[in-house]
């Protein structure tokens, strides 16, 4: 399984793809900037969103700000448009594979893109080094 890293040149991008690679995830990224993604990819990447596009817009973007988007009463087709013109309007990264999407680097939940079986082995890792600790 490869996780598509979707992103700007950001510390977050370059954070993501630190923790695929010391991870063994494998990933593919894409600059957004440099090859902006087509109304269709955002449609994609939509459809995995629990709140829309709430979820992956940068409202505190100057380009957002620039634009002064009001995005409830623009039509979604062209709220697309809009970031396929100005990508910058994205939050970065976007990663996502074939079951998951997560906006944002966060370490906690890019967790969830690792194996089950290495997330479920690095559960009982951590819980046993508490039973340690707690024994003294």
């Amino acid at each position: 399984m490869t996780v598509t890293i979707y992103g700007a040149a950001c510390s977050s991008t370059r954070k993501a793809k630190q923790w695929f690679s010391k991870h063994g995830v494998k990933y593919v990224e894409r600059n957004i900037i440099k090859d902006p993604l087509t109304v269709s990819e955002l449609q994609g990447i939509l459809r995995m969103t629990v709140d829309g596009t709430d979820e992956i817009i940068s409202t505190r973007s100057k380009i957002y700000k620039d634009l002064n988007l009001d995005i409830e009463t623009l039509p979604l087709q062209e709220l697309l448009e809009l970031i396929h013109e100005h990508p910058r309007l994205l939050r970065s990264p976007i990663m996502v594979d074939e079951k998951r999407l997560q906006v944002g680097y966060h370490e906690e939940d890019i967790r969830q893109f690792l194996p089950r079986k290495t997330r479920e082995y690095q559960w009982l890792q951590w819980r046993l080094n508490r039973l340690q600790l707690a024994e003294g």
